[in-house]
């Protein structure tokens, strides 16, 4: 109300009539309240100061600002490169990555990892070229990755990300964070002398030796480091405590490094307000920070810095790659929403190919920024632009602030910072409750990266990642499976399975026929035994694929056990032993032939390629090879093959091309003994006409249905099906089978008709 009368008698100052409209509301109220019943409501239009409202800036956009700023001159430093660096950086991330974003909660920006690879880099390469600047090297190497990344993403090979696990980030993630934070501790306590760059363990044994060398720095590191976890672990008991403003304390807790930067900057000040050089202060403190964009510009580039550094750029990309897609994906999956890893991979490519073109150097996905604004409820990218606003103000009004900002509180922010990349003991329990040889790799990533340096930690998990997938490849092993009888079984029929109303005929009684490996390894119970289908039909699953890596392996096994349970057809005698071919085993050592061999022969193999998706040439060529070892192990008989479950074209037709699907001999005898068998359904919309009727023209009932007489031993039965059925697979590939049951029905079928058609043939 104070509002609406100041503002009127401003008008009123300004000669404006508010009033001009002149709308008759007494009238409409009296109108209103003419009839009973009615509340009266009058329509408020929208103001100003509530378009003001609903456009301000977001929680989380702001609260990034804050944490940003401080964090990335931390991490500038971290890059061997000046504070500012690090601010002009983490802006170029938020002013252009909401025009490419498929994530509203990623922010990129100056992160510690990146950072401290670019450091490594910048080191390598002055050691070799002194006189080619830091900031140089920096922004080359980001124009050459943004180019690299925006390639990748504009041709759509995002995907290529998933040929990085899991187990490679957490462990690159870890050993960095360890790496990062060892590397800093000399920084928080002043002590002077210790290279950073070397192995984390040098830096350990470093750190421990010069101690006593310990300046006032430690005590404002040390101590900012212990307020920074006690304002966490706070904030986390209060909201515990408080659930109705658990959101306020996450904010709170999150605005910790900004409320520490900001108590020891004035701290600093009140110790060195009198100094005009930050080399006379107490304690080292950042120093000048130069005001706005000074660095903008166009970046040098030539063949020799390219070349300098063009042996880290694998590492720089995948380590780029690593932060920004992990995280995208995983807030994505917290918050309901889907990333375009291609469309992100333009993003942080457009990112770093412009941003050194403003000063920024290699920028990614920062984890702890990204968590804040997810929770603060962020609904777009654009809250992105906020962000920049604040660092924006930073740059230009806030740089004579940043000159007493002690070195010792920094690094102590860059330790908390980088603890909660840390794998948790918890997250490694299980790993190891899901994959051991997972956890084996995470550990050997994370020593690699302590005791050598972050790039080469990136290389061995990968490279261990990529060997543990071709060994599983190229080891994996079949199962021979085996046909057991499966009762539906519920809490109630089990308790009154003894009750005489119960017959065979109750639907929870339901019997089924299924398929499980005959030596259990699946974790079937072993009490169950599971009995071949039929003598000398064998069922074999694959169960990893079957390409050329693992081919040899999966019918090595095949024949082995095939030649193990089964004999020949005919029994071959030679005269003498050396008359047997180089090649037939025969009986070992001489020994004579077991007349009385009980064993079956070789009658079908049944190949079950659920696991399947694809072929190649040494694959079929392998099956070729072993058919026709069977064929001379079986020989007279014929040794069909059955498939099960092929579920590509592709497959089909490359398995047709070597023979298999249909019958391949054509002996007219032969073939009168082979009865295919169809698996058939209905065609679309007969099956709805089972249980509808409509009248004909005579008023007579018609229905698209007939009944059929099918036979259980000797009881008859009439089972009603639609008349418009077809084939579910081409006729012209009859032992290629919808499932393992099919393939089993039609082998036992074929083996018995041939039997059948022997005995006859002896008799005659």
């Amino acid at each position: 109300m104070v509002a609406s009368r100041t503002g009127r008698a401003l008008a009123g100052v300004l000669g404006i009539n508010v009033d001009y409209r002149q709308e008759p509301e007494d009238t409409f109220r009296s109108a209103a309240k003419s009839i009973s019943s009615v509340d009266t409501f009058v329509e408020n239009e929208p103001t100003t100061a509530e378009w003001i409202l609903n456009h301000r800036p977001t929680a989380g956009g702001t609260t990034v600002g804050f944490v940003v700023v401080p964090q990335g001159m931390a991490y500038a430093l971290l890059a061997r490169l000046p504070p500012e660096y690090g601010l002009y950086t983490s802006f170029v991330g938020f002013l252009l990555y909401w025009a490419f974003a498929t994530s509203k909660d990623i922010t990129i920006g100056a992160v510690a990892v990146m950072s401290t690879i670019v450091g490594n880099i910048v080191i390598k390469v002055q050691r070799v070229h002194p006189d080619i600047p830091a900031e140089q090297i920096a922004r080359g190497l980001s124009i050459i990755c943004g180019g690299v990344l925006c390639f990748i993403g504009l041709i759509r090979c995002g995907w290529i990300v998933e040929f990085i696990p899991l187990v490679t980030i957490t462990s690159f993630m870890t050993g960095a964070a360890i790496s990062i934070a060892v590397g800093q501790v000399p920084s928080m306590m002043g002590i002077e002398g210790v290279s950073t760059r070397e192995a984390a363990y040098k830096v350990i044994i470093n750190t421990l030796k010069n101690l006593p060398n310990t300046q006032l720095d430690a005590a404002l590191g040390l101590s900012a480091l212990v307020l920074l976890y006690f304002i966490r672990w706070f904030c986390g008991f209060m909201s515990d405590k408080q659930p109705n403003r658990k959101k306020m304390w996450f904010f709170i807790s999150t605005l910790r490094m900004a409320f520490i930067i900001l108590l020891y900057t004035m701290i600093s000040w009140l110790v060195n307000r009198n100094i005009s050089d930050q080399k006379d202060a107490k304690f080292r403190i950042l120093g000048t920070v130069p005001k706005g964009f000074q660095h903008a510009g166009v970046p040098h580039m030539d063949t020799r810095l390219v070349s300098s550094f063009a042996s880290d750029l694998p590492a720089s990309i995948i380590v780029l790659i690593i932060e920004h897609i992990a995280i995208s994906k995983s807030f994505g999956r917290v918050n309901n929403y889907v990333i375009d890893p291609s469309q992100e991979l333009v993003a942080i490519g457009f990112t770093n190919l412009l941003g050194p073109f403003l000063g920024g150097y290699p920028a990614t996905g920062s984890f702890s920024r990204t968590a804040i604004k997810a929770k603060a409820g962020v609904r777009t990218p654009l809250a992105g632009m906020f962000t920049a606003v604040i660092v924006l103000l930073a740059l230009y009004a806030l740089t004579s602030v940043f000159f007493y900002i002690p070195m010792g509180t920094l690094s102590g922010l860059i330790i908390h910072a980088v603890g909660d990349l840390i794998t948790p003991p918890n997250v490694v329990y299980q790993f190891w409750e899901i994959s051991p040889v997972e956890v084996i790799i995470f550990f050997c990533g994370v020593l690699v990266t302590v005791f050598t340096q972050i790039e080469n930690g990136i290389y061995a998990t990968i490279g261990a990642s990529a060997a543990v997938l071709l060994y599983r490849t190229a080891r994996a092993k079949g199962n021979f499976l085996g046909r057991v009888s499966v009762y539906r079984v519920t809490h109630d029929n089990f308790h009154r399975r003894d009750d005489s109303k119960i017959t065979k005929e109750d639907p929870t009684w339901s019997v089924r026929e299924a398929f499980i490996p005959l030596d259990h390894q699946d974790g079937s119970n072993p009490l169950i035994e599971a009995q071949t289908p039929y003598p000398g039909i064998f069922i074999y699953r694959f169960n990893e694929g079957f390409n050329y890596p693992n081919q040899a392996r999966y019918l090595d096994t095949l024949t082995a056990f095939i030649f193990k349970e089964t004999r020949r057809t005919q029994l071959e005698r030679y005269d003498k032993l050396g008359d047997r071919p180089w090649n037939d085993p025969g009986p070992r050592n001489g020994a004579q032939i077991n007349l009385d061999d009980n064993r079956p022969i070789l009658r079908a193999v049944v190949l079950d390629f659920a696991a399947v998706n694809n072929v190649d040439v040494t694959s079929v060529q392998g099956l070729i090879d072993i058919r026709n070892q069977l064929d001379r192990h079986a020989a007279p008989e014929v040794v069909e093959w059955h498939f099960a479950n092929v579920n590509s074209r592709w497959t089909k037709r490359a398995l047709a091309a070597a023979g298999f699907g249909y019958p391949t001999s054509v002996s007219p005898e032969s073939l009168g003994n082979w009865k295919p068998i169809f698996s058939v359904a209905a065609l679309s919309g007969a099956e709805e006409s089972v249980t509808k009727a409509r009248k004909s023209k005579n008023g007579d009932i018609e229905t698209n249905t007939e009944e059929i007489e099918i036979y259980a031993g000797d009881q008859k039965e009439m089972l009603q099906i639609p008349k418009r059925i077809a084939n579910v697979h081409g006729i012209n590939r009859p032992f290629f089978h919808m499932d393992v049951q099919a393939a089993v029905e039609s082998a036992i079928l074929n083996a018995e008709n041939r039997s059948a058609a022997r005995a006859l043939s002896t008799d005659a």
